[in-house]
Parts: structure tokens; sequence; C-alpha cells
């Protein structure tokens, strides 16, 4: 029996150390993992990048951001909301997809400001 399940590996030591995959594929639903940004400008800037490197796992199962149901955008207590709510907003247009945005204690790595989720159907 084939199973119609595939993961998506990118080789992040979290992703070995703690057991998951960056992104999971079952059927037509796609859950992305929480991803930090590579980049460690302001909130703006690391929502966009963010969320960049978590529509590429859903382009790796041939989804777009039209494909995109929900996101989920986690912030260090006291940042700029604005600024990552606009980032939303420039990437995902006319998509609106279901959101929730959350203050958070901290993350993993330091000087994260912000780490997004998201689920999307093919």
């Amino acid at each position: 029996m084939k199973s119609d399940r595939e993961a998506l590996r990118t080789g992040g030591g979290a992703e070995e150390l703690a057991g998951y995959s960056r992104a999971v594929r079952t059927g037509r639903w796609i859950s992305v993992s929480g991803t930090a940004p590579e980049s460690r400008g302001g909130v703006h800037e690391q929502t966009l990048d963010a969320f960049r490197i978590a529509l590429a796992a859903v382009e790796h199962f041939g989804g777009s951001v039209a494909n995109v149901a929900r996101t989920r955008i986690f912030l260090a207590a006291g940042c700029d909301w604005r600024g990552a709510a606009e980032a939303h907003r420039e990437l995902f247009g006319e998509v609106t997809p279901a959101n929730t945005t959350l203050f958070v204690a901290g993350f993993i790595p330091e000087g994260v400001l912000v780490e997004v989720e998201l689920d999307a159907v093919l």
C-alpha cells in the first residue's frame, strides 16, 4: 500500500535534534512547521523572510500562495505587530487566509522576533 504522506526535511540541525520535518504533505493537506527567518532585521523583514521560507516548502509539494488556508504569526513580546501584519498582507494579498497572531515569551534561536506556521490545501 502506497502512503500518501511525504515529508520535507531541509537538513536544519533542529529537525534532526527534535525529530521533525520542515513540512509534511498528507493527501492534499500541507502543514509547515514553525519557521524562523534567516535574516535578523526588523519585524517586517523577518516576517517576510520566514513566510518566504515556509512558502518554499508549499511550492516543493506543488502548491503556491493561493493554496494557503491558514497562517500563524508568533511575535516576541513587545514587537511591532503592525509590521508583521503589513508583511502578511504583502505576501498573501487577496488570498486572505485565516490567521492567528500571538505574542510569545521568546524564540530559539536568539535574535528572532517572529516565527510563522502555515497550512495549505492543494
